[in-house]
């Protein structure tokens, strides 16, 4: 009952901390870390003992699993599973929750009680979206999550919080609404062609059905995962919502809920319609390519610190979608590492950027400059997610990067030379930020007291977690590997998509399916 016990944890945890408001406004707080804290040495004693065994716990193909019946008149089971990859995610939400609680330590003055319920409840809704394998729970967490974030931006969010909120709801909503039509047509299509009436993910994969209805059932899940990826030209809920955030929100945004579209490509989109993903793939690969290169250049545009953040958030995010849809080992492997690299980075400048707003009460970088002799560590911090925000080599976005990079070579050579090129742009948006917010003139006589005790904690665990995921990358590789496997396994690693791509003249044939197939190709890569 492990899994459960994770997922009530936050649950009951976010009630206790709401309750506990009569006791005084530090208690939320200090519940809300204390239950984190319990979650993560939870989750990293289940890591020591995977690594330990080889990525095994056990028999079969998942680390723990629960499978209970709950509505057997309808096929609904409560069925959660872990394996490595919701395992990484995990780690990452456990970690990006410590950190959120501790960023808005001081900053969330009012209704404290309420924040941190909100909070654990997001928490709670996010390990429920890592560990569901029934399409009904899963779907039942994916929208539990929206509530407390709709509470979390609306209540303490900034000036225009109000459109933000709406705008988020209703591009998360009517996504999500998609998704469920999605379900219920692959669970009656399912029905149809075994008589069995199940929403079990594992029975599911494999549905056969006609390729027409399969594109449409599968855009629907399509549409739910790359509006929270986000994925152009569905992104535009996501500048607004992290401007308008609080820094714990825009944390989770970045950090979690993104990580959360990213996982559904993975988990759900490609193993359950293998055949149509892999002849979308294209299109899936362009996109992630529009979305690394649209992303970078609007960052470099901005003035707002906040908003330029966000924008880096679809570049990086554009390799990752990149990298799912090249779907070979290296390029899934460089997708994960990307995931945790950019929660880290991403956080981590989040969390500089609210600092700097409750120090100044702006976010204009037009305002800004000189800050690096006021405020060094607060300067050195941001310089450090910065050059990973770039791909700085021996940082985690690098790893991530190249590796994806390498395994888009392997498709299509053209299409990874144009995702080379996002390492360029982020070069210059990256080192624009820095010169515009700490060096330069001084010109508004700022003084800002520097990082104190706790946020220089907070910087310091996060700049080592970059430089551990940069330069010894391999326990995460090894984690992951065992769960990336069997998702090619499910799905037939680019047998359908890459006729696609070669009628195209995009990809050229990797060696082993030449020896596969015995098909020779000519100089344009057409069989």
């Amino acid at each position: 009952m492990i899994l459960a016990v994770l997922i009530a944890w936050f649950l009951v945890g976010g009630l206790l901390a709401w309750l506990s408001q009569r006791w005084g406004t530090a208690w939320p707080r200090r519940i809300s870390f204390a239950l984190i804290a319990a979650h993560l040495a939870a989750m990293l004693v289940i890591w020591g003992l995977v690594l330990s065994q080889g990525g095994q716990t056990g028999q079969g193909p998942w680390l723990l699993e629960i499978d209970l019946a709950w509505i057997p008149q309808w096929g609904i089971r409560f069925h959660l599973a872990l394996d490595g990859l919701s395992l990484l995610l995990l780690l990452l939400t456990d970690l990006l929750g410590i950190m959120a609680v501790a960023a808005s330590w001081t900053g969330i003055a009012y209704r404290v009680a309420f924040f941190h319920f909100n909070l654990l409840w997001t928490l709670a809704a996010l390990t429920g979206v890592f560990l569901a394998l029934d399409l009904v729970l899963f779907y039942l967490f994916w929208e539990l999550m929206l509530i407390p974030l709709y509470f979390l931006i609306g209540i303490w969010g900034h000036e225009r919080r109000r459109y933000a909120t709406l705008k988020f709801f209703i591009f998360t909503q009517a996504s999500s609404l998609l998704m469920l039509v999605g379900i219920l047509g692959l669970y009656f299509v399912h029905a149809k062609n075994t008589g069995t009436f199940t929403f079990d993910y594992e029975a599911l994969s494999g549905t056969s059905m006609a390729p027409a209805l399969g594109l449409w059932l599968m855009l629907g899940f399509f549409a739910a995962f790359a509006v929270k990826l986000p994925a152009v030209p569905l992104h535009t809920w996501l500048p607004d919502a992290h401007t308008e955030a609080p820094t714990a929100g825009s944390v989770f945004l970045a950090g979690l809920v993104l990580k959360a579209g990213a996982y559904g490509f993975l988990r759900f989109l490609i193993p359950l319609f293998p055949e149509v993903a892999h002849k979308i793939a294209p299109v899936a690969m362009v996109l992630g390519i529009v979305g690394i290169l649209y992303g970078a250049v609007i960052a470099y545009g901005q003035t707002d610190l906040k908003r330029l953040v966000a924008y880096t958030s679809i570049s990086h995010m554009g390799f990752v979608l990149l990298g799912v849809f090249a779907w070979n080992p290296l390029a899934l492997q460089g997708a994960v590492v990307i995931m945790l690299a950019h929660g880290i980075s991403t956080g981590a400048l989040f969390i500089l950027a609210g600092s700097l707003q409750d120090r100044m009460q702006t976010r204009d970088m037009n305002r800004m400059g000189g800050l690096w002799s006021t405020a060094p560590r607060m300067g050195g911090s941001a310089l450090v997610f910065a050059l990973a925000s770039l791909g700085l080599p021996g940082l985690g976005n690098f790893v991530g990067e190249f590796l994806v990079l390498l395994g888009v070579y392997q498709v299509s050579v053209p299409l990874a030379a144009l995702a080379a090129l996002g390492f360029v742009v982020a070069t210059v948006y990256s080192l624009y930020m820095i010169q515009r917010a700490f060096h330069g003139p001084n010109i508004e006589g700022w003084k800002l007291p520097d990082l104190n005790l706790r946020e220089t904690a907070i910087m310091g665990t996060l700049i080592l977690l970059i430089l551990w995921l940069g330069l010894a990358p391999q326990p995460v590789l090894d984690t992951a590997q065992p769960a990336l496997d069997r998702l090619q396994q499910q799905a037939a690693p680019w047998q359908t998509g890459v006729s696609t791509l070669l009628d195209l003249g995009l990809v050229q044939p990797p060696l082993d399916r030449v020896r596969e197939t015995g098909v020779n190709y000519d100089s344009r890569g057409s069989p």
